[in-house]
């Protein structure tokens, strides 16, 4: 680059130099020697300014905006790396903020563009999981329409299954929307001291029917048989629930579903164990994706809207708490979170 900015400077100060001659030798009292001698002095100022102009304000600081486009390309960004002192640096500083602004700009693009694509994902596995339900009330109902409705034992299974159907539509549509206004900041939650024990014990009588047909016992294990948090009852109630209801679901038959409490200092431990046919490895890190399913059609013949673990990790993300999950394949599964304990609470009892 010194070579380029010599060259210029070179023939920015001939130019000037030649200007200058032609404009004094317009004057009589100007000798051929003082209009070569002035020529030359001005060549020689004129070098040296363009010179000092172009390497230390121009192209000096071209190179360096140069360096860091380079930089940023290659990712390597370390925008304290370069110290060296410089007799001016006002494009250095500009050539900081189109960096700095070009990076930022970079990662906007990159967010806009997993956005985007999860905005398709979920656009596609929404549409997949409400096309099921449908097509099915729907093939029971044109198939009634079409003559089965006057056979009264035919017409009350259609329909049956149809109203089915129908529910499980409803579900998915109530989780989507849960699921949104937990995301959308539209639910709050209202903290609150509740005992734990208690509210097991309710969910536990949600599911006694499900669970006798299945031959999977219900058990609670705890130290004490109050055990009190600090939460929203309500929401960690669909946790409770969403937990229990799968355990039963993936249990074999005959099995069992424990809910353990194991009270600390400062929180309670949560965790609902089935005996199940567990999760492999590979599967864990993704199961609290909404839609993501271990087994699909086994999933989908279990029923379940597979977004329940979904809502279980937003819930627990607003109580400052995460779902964690332990899983040996052919032993079951076990899934577990922890909440604060009661205020001012100093052991397991009142």
């Amino acid at each position: 680059m010194i070579y380029s900015s010599r060259a210029l400077a070179l023939v920015l100060s001939f130019s000037v130099s030649v200007i200058t001659a032609i404009f004094l030798s317009f004057f009589d009292s100007i000798t051929g020697k003082i209009l070569i001698v002035s020529s030359l002095v001005i060549f020689s100022i004129s070098f040296s300014l363009v010179f000092i102009l172009l390497e230390y304000v121009i192209f000096r600081q071209i190179e360096e905006v140069g360096k860091l486009i380079s930089r940023l390309k290659r990712k390597e960004i370390d925008q304290g790396a370069n110290h060296r002192t410089s007799v001016l640096k006002p494009l250095r500083g500009i050539a900081n903020d189109v960096f700095s602004l070009a990076e930022s700009k970079q990662q906007e693009i990159d967010q806009l563009k997993k956005l985007e694509a999860f905005r398709k994902e979920f656009i596609a596995d929404v549409s997949h999981e409400l096309k099921t339900p449908i097509f099915a009330a729907q093939g029971f109902v044109h198939t009634l329409l079409d003559g089965a409705v006057n056979d009264k034992g035919v017409r009350i299974k259609f329909l049956r299954k149809a109203a089915k159907s129908l529910d499980g539509l409803d579900s998915l549509v109530q989780d989507l929307l849960t699921l949104s206004h937990i995301e959308t900041g539209q639910i709050k939650m209202h903290f609150e001291s509740f005992d734990m024990y208690e509210l097991a014990e309710e969910v536990f009588e949600q599911f006694e029917n499900k669970s006798d047909k299945k031959e999977i016992a219900l058990r609670i294990e705890s130290e004490n048989r109050r055990v009190f948090v600090y939460a929203d009852r309500q929401r960690i109630a669909q946790v409770m629930t969403n937990l229990i209801s799968n355990a039963i679901k993936h249990s074999t038959d005959p099995g069992e579903v424990i809910v353990r409490f194991q009270t600390g200092k400062k929180s309670v431990h949560v965790s609902v164990e089935d005996s199940g046919e567990g999760i492999p490895a590979e599967h864990l890190p993704r199961i609290f994706e909404r839609f993501y399913r271990v087994d699909k059609s086994r999933s989908r013949e279990k029923g379940g809207t597979g977004l329940g673990l979904a809502i279980v990790k937003h819930i627990l993300d607003g109580h400052n708490t995460r779902a964690e999950v332990e899983s040996d394949v052919g032993k079951g599964s076990v899934f577990s979170f922890k909440l604060p304990r009661k205020k001012h609470e100093k052991d397991g009892s009142e």
